[in-house]
């Protein structure tokens, strides 16, 4: 399979890099592109700082730059927290989209979203200090409505980004049943 992986809002950290990995241990063919050019963040409201000054529009380009020399083969777009509403953005508007894994993250669903039976697994904390149940029931209803085929696991007791061994909110037990899971879902696509 082909996967795009975006990172989080902290940049392009280790962490990205050895999920990576993972993923082509498990036979995957992954592209980690640097959104940050190559700047990295110790704080949430460090990397926010600096996607602000980016603007959503010119992090959204670089997304669509990242994914376009591969988009025609098919992608499982992929991310982290900040990544993952990247990634589902892009999901969405490429018709040849194979798939959308989602870490800690979500984001807002265009009006004229709609997608063929697109398969769409979302990890994340619970509760998730960033998504409250009832935006994740929304975003879920929504999903479905639009045609997304949507699998939710949450991790109770986990930090926002519980899988990077880095950070304060990591949670190795959370993290390893989240990639025994999703390197499942990776499988049946």
């Amino acid at each position: 399979m082909n996967i795009l992986l975006f990172h989080s809002t902290f940049g392009l950290r280790p962490a990205v890099h050895a999920a990576a990995e993972r993923l082509r241990a498990a036979g995957h063919q992954v592209q980690v592109p640097d959104l940050f050019d190559g700047r990295t963040f110790e704080t949430v409201e460090e990397g926010m700082a600096f996607k602000e000054e980016l603007g959503s529009e010119e992090l959204l380009k670089r997304a669509v730059t990242a994914a376009a020399p591969y988009s025609d083969q098919g992608l499982v777009y992929a991310g982290f927290s900040l990544g993952g509403s990247l990634a589902q953005n892009l999901a969405l508007a490429d018709e040849k989209a194979r798939g959308l894994l989602l870490f800690h993250g979500t984001s807002d669903i265009a009006d004229n979203a709609s997608v063929d039976d697109l398969p769409v697994q979302l990890h994340v904390a619970d509760p998730e200090a960033f998504e409250p149940h009832d935006w994740q029931t929304a975003w879920y209803l929504r999903m479905r409505q639009i045609g997304a085929d949507v699998e939710v696991h949450r991790y109770p007791g986990a930090g926002h980004l519980y899988t990077d061994p880095d950070l304060a909110d990591y949670d190795e037990e959370a993290a390893e049943r989240t990639w025994q899971v999703a390197l499942g879902f990776l499988e049946t696509l």
